[in-house]
């Protein structure tokens, strides 16, 4: 294996480890049980095709320099990881007993200071040092994160 084929294998892998922790791990292992899953807006498509398209290139590149099958492979892999984290998997936040994860961080209920629904729909939880920027698909997902963050307080 070449140095490329190994930086590709690690690539592989870590996007695995990602997609099984953020599938299963986050929301039926760590904190408990999870008492309410909101699916919040994809961000980053762009990002996720610009990778995309980059991938392209160093297939193209492999396949008409007579790389080997291999790196064309890993190549492959690594594109259908990108796609299904880029655009298949949805992004959502989980609320716990004790807090919630956002973006596979996980935030304790007592570090809220202060909550504001803006007019075009965005939740902003301010926190100790920063504030967080929630996008919802449903405006009804707002009303439940408020009465469930209500029923916990």
């Amino acid at each position: 294996m070449t140095v490329t084929d190994i930086g590709l294998v690690i690539m592989i892998v870590i996007a695995l480890l990602f997609a099984v922790f953020d599938e299963f791990i986050v929301d039926y292992a760590l904190r408990g049980k999870t008492r309410l899953r909101v699916p919040l807006r994809r961000q980053g498509r762009l990002d996720g095709l610009i990778f995309i398209v980059l991938l392209l290139i160093l297939l193209y590149k492999n396949i008409t320099t007579d790389g080997k099958v291999m790196t064309s492979t890993l190549i492959l892999f690594l594109g259908l990881m990108v796609i299904y984290l880029a655009y298949i998997r949805c992004p959502r936040m989980l609320f716990k007993t004790e807090g919630f994860f956002y973006g596979n961080v996980f935030i304790n209920y007592s570090r809220i200071k202060n909550m504001n629904l803006s007019e075009d729909g965005y939740l902003v939880i301010d926190l100790e040092k920063r504030s967080l920027l929630i996008q919802v698909n449903k405006l009804d997902d707002l009303q439940k994160i408020y009465h469930l963050l209500i029923e916990i307080q």
